[in-house]
């Protein structure tokens, strides 16, 4: 299957087979637009700085420890992108009012700032890309989106 060519969708994996034996080119496919989408952000942050400033963003102050796992790092890993987000004034380490011995996390209102412009930037870059589709091309990403969103949450929370 060519990138841009439209395959019909089964109705049901019974018919077509398992979904992973049906679909080869999609791992592919979302690897290729991983790397891809991941250079239209603009530079100056790394991947996993600008992911942990939007688990921040999404899910508010977190321990560390919680950090780390949720971004798939190790703690010292974590330490370490906190404190360069700490020392960029884009995160910044509070006292937990429940418990003041224990140290949480937070975005700053300028990782904030950075983050919508990041999102701006790349939204602009898309939106480029996609005028440069055919309108059928356009229409099956369209109508592929709340299926894609599916699998992101599945991917997310397995």
């Amino acid at each position: 299957m060519r990138p841009t060519e439209v395959v019909p969708a089964e109705s049901s994996t019974a018919e077509s087979g398992t979904a992973a034996a049906a679909q080869p080119d999609l791992v592919v496919t979302v690897q290729r637009l991983f790397s891809s989408f991941r250079q239209l952000s603009p530079l100056g942050l790394s991947l996993s700085a600008a992911s942990t400033l939007a688990t921040l963003e999404r899910d508010g102050a977190r321990r560390l420890t919680e950090l780390a796992v949720a971004e798939g790092v190790t703690q010292p890993a974590m330490t370490q992108i906190v404190s360069r987000l700490e020392r960029d004034s884009l995160a910044a380490r509070t006292a937990d009012p429940s418990d003041r011995r224990v140290v949480l996390v937070e975005i700053t209102s300028a990782g904030r700032d950075l983050l919508h412009h990041r999102r701006r930037v790349r939204t602009e870059k898309v939106e480029a890309l996609l005028a440069r589709l055919q309108p059928h091309e356009a229409a099956a990403i369209e109508a592929a989106l709340p299926a894609l969103n599916t699998l992101a949450t599945l991917a997310a929370h397995p």
